[in-house]
């Protein structure tokens, strides 16, 4: 029985690492710019990539290698609550915040 090769690649956006394969969807940090659905995102940011029988590993950026994806939803995500309290001091603090996110499906690696 054969390995199953499988082309993946790891990128950096938003300060963050992802493995992200052919037809992945994965969801980032907004970016900047205005960004219609459908729109095509190329991520620059190439740490890793691997065909299946060899591995090439930049230090820290792989050059010349871009992966394209296309966005498929951008929104903000469920609402985190802070509370900010002191006791007996009449110290009572409260926000929201929700995280703006962008869903990549990607299309076309190396």
């Amino acid at each position: 029985m054969e390995p199953i090769m499988s082309k993946f690649a790891i990128i950096e956006t938003g300060g963050k690492q992802y493995r992200v394969s052919d037809g992945d969807i994965i969801t980032i940090e907004k970016l900047e710019g205005d960004f219609a659905i459908g729109d095509k995102i190329v991520f620059e940011n190439v740490l890793l990539t691997d065909d299946g029988s060899a591995t090439n590993v930049g230090m820290p950026l792989i050059d010349g290698v871009s992966i394209t994806g296309e966005l498929v939803e951008q929104g903000l995500s469920k609402k985190v609550t802070v509370i900010r309290y002191k006791a007996k001091s009449r110290y009572f603090k409260k926000k929201g915040h929700r995280q703006p996110f962008m869903k990549v499906k990607i299309t076309k690696l190396f």
